[in-house]
């Protein structure tokens, strides 16, 4: 006679692990959220009286090979951060902010802490994003995936108003981009960084060129821009923006731009940050190649209108936002 357990999946060390993250997920509940933890499906009722002609955004994510960097480290609280953020970012550049969100966490073996801190960073991402952790998927698949290692992705549900949809301004000749800096890698880059760094250096390594061990550098929370352009989203000087993941900075912006305009970037208005130094360094990365995998310094791109650059400046500065004037559409 063969049990479940004995066949690796440990439904009651599952039911525990559960238990053990309500409080987390709970916290980031508001008024609108309507079931429980652990129903079939999460229920949330749509905050209709803030909207006019509300328009559903949504965006599904995993964090890459970010996750080797958590394995080799033993550090899972910012892993967490570092997706919801990112799906955060994402929908963001549509105009929306964030609803609530869902999580994938699929293991070989479900270890409690390791769970816990995962979840610890995806519950801290969405209580600062105003989002709620509405429910989610944890699967135990053993002889899929080691037992050391997870895979983790999300889905998050946002809104905005149809005027406020910023897809449909119209970015012209002309006008300005400005750059926000990152906090390093965010999520993009890992597999070329990986190879790089982890030939020559131990994952907790401490390096002197970036004043830190290489897991910590690495696993840096990708940063939401929620909070600091939240309050730009409604005004008409901002045209569009420019979430920098895979593809790098002209890859993403041109995402964003209509077909018969092109980028003209200063590339030299910003210093790269020393990590991105360290990886060219080390592996005698071609610059080209630099620019197309990682974002080199610049999580976000704002485009403004040029004749309103001064009434952007002014909000970044109240909101005590760094940025960079990087260029304009030409």
């Amino acid at each position: 006679m063969t049990t479940y357990k004995e066949a690796g999946v440990d439904i009651d060390a599952a039911d525990k692990a559960v238990d053990d993250i309500k409080s987390l997920v709970k916290n980031t509940f508001n008024k609108n959220v309507l079931s429980n933890l652990g129903s079939f499906g999460a229920c949330y009722k749509f905050p209709i009286n803030e909207y006019k002609q509300p328009i559903l955004v949504s965006s599904a994510d995993g964090v890459g090979t970010k996750l080797k960097i958590a394995f080799l480290s033993g550090k899972h609280k910012t892993i967490g951060q570092c997706l919801v953020n990112h799906c955060v970012n994402d929908i963001l550049v549509m105009g929306a902010k964030p609803l609530f969100f869902l999580d994938y966490f699929a293991t070989g073996k479900l270890e409690n802490h390791v769970f816990n801190d995962v979840v610890y960073g995806l519950s801290k991402a969405c209580k600062e994003n105003n989002c709620a952790l509405i429910g989610g998927e944890t699967a135990e698949m053993p002889g899929f995936y080691s037992e050391d290692e997870y895979d983790l992705c999300g889905t998050v549900i946002g809104a905005v108003d149809q005027d406020n949809l910023l897809s449909d301004r119209k970015i012209s000749k002309g006008d300005i981009m400005i750059g926000l800096p990152s906090t390093g890698l965010h999520t993009n880059g890992y597999s070329l960084a990986r190879k790089v760094l982890l030939d020559k250096f131990k994952v907790d390594e401490y390096v002197s060129d970036i004043d830190s061990t290489i897991a910590d550098s690495l696993l840096s929370i990708h940063k939401s821009y929620l909070n600091s352009i939240e309050g730009a989203l409604s005004q008409d000087w901002l045209l569009g923006l420019s979430h920098i993941t895979g593809g790098g900075l002209e890859g993403n912006t041109n995402r964003v731009i209509p077909s018969d305009l092109n980028l003209n970037i200063d590339w030299d208005v910003w210093e790269w940050p020393n990590i991105f130094n360290l990886i060219q360094t080390v592996g005698k990365v071609p610059t080209d190649d630099m620019k197309k995998s990682f974002n080199l310094g610049i999580g976000m791109v704002l485009i403004i209108k040029k004749d309103n650059l001064s009434d952007a400046e002014t909000y970044l500065k109240k909101n005590n936002e760094k940025y960079y004037i990087i260029g304009e559409i030409s």
